[in-house]
């Protein structure tokens, strides 16, 4: 495969270990989903996805850079800085990227996104990092909503094309009546309450995780 610079390259998730124990550290990156806003047990979706992640004769440490506002530019500036300080001594690195809202919200265009996205995903393989992308759900602006199916489209063909895990957060939950109903109530009709990350948790949990994280 070619990355967006033209450097030939072979993404791999394989790791090599010591001793028969595997040191993982898990990076989280991207917008306000990532960090769990709106959830009263400050877990969001990446607390419950890694209090359910065990991985045998490991250490694992995992790291939330999630920010309000994030857009798939501002991860491809910032993750390689900020997530290569948080790999740095570890063979088995790992970064879960997931944007959209504030892409929307920023008017960014779908070839920018999915140059943005590629560059990220491109970049981490070149690193030695494997990676996994989880898309953006819904909200309760249908408008918003037209948007993010493009997105999600755009997204889902950018990792097809590199082998990279992508898990699609949007069409299940799109008219599902829990993650309806705790939209609703939210403070934002953006970000779900408990239930809502619980649905995101499951999603990702039963979509690629297990075989992604070995």
């Amino acid at each position: 495969m070619t990355d967006a610079a033209g450097n030939e390259f072979t993404p791999s998730a394989t790791f090599s270990t010591e001793d028969g124990r595997r040191e993982v550290a898990l990076v989280f990156i991207g917008d306000s989903f990532v960090s769990g806003e709106g959830d009263d047990k400050a877990l969001g979706w990446v607390g419950r996805v890694m209090a359910r992640t065990q991985i045998k004769d490991a250490v694992v440490a995992h790291y939330n850079l999630g920010v309000r506002g994030e857009t798939a530019g501002g991860v491809a500036e910032r993750w390689l800085t900020e997530g290569m300080r948080r790999f740095e001594g570890v063979t088995e690195r790992r970064l879960v990227v997931q944007v959209g809202h504030a892409d929307v919200a920023a008017g960014t265009s779908i070839a920018r996104l999915r140059l943005n996205l590629a560059n990220i995903l491109d970049e981490a393989s070149s690193q030695g990092v494997a990676t996994l992308v989880v898309g953006p759900p819904p909200s309760a602006d249908s408008e918003a909503n037209d948007q993010l199916r493009h997105i999600v489209e755009a997204q889902r063909d950018v990792c097809d094309r590199r082998g990279v895990t992508f898990v699609d957060t949007f069409t299940p939950l799109a008219g599902h009546d829990q993650w309806e109903s705790d939209i609703a109530a939210s403070a934002d009709g953006v970000h779900p309450g408990q239930a809502g990350y619980g649905l995101i948790a499951w999603l990702v949990l039963h979509h690629g995780w297990g075989e992604w994280i070995g």
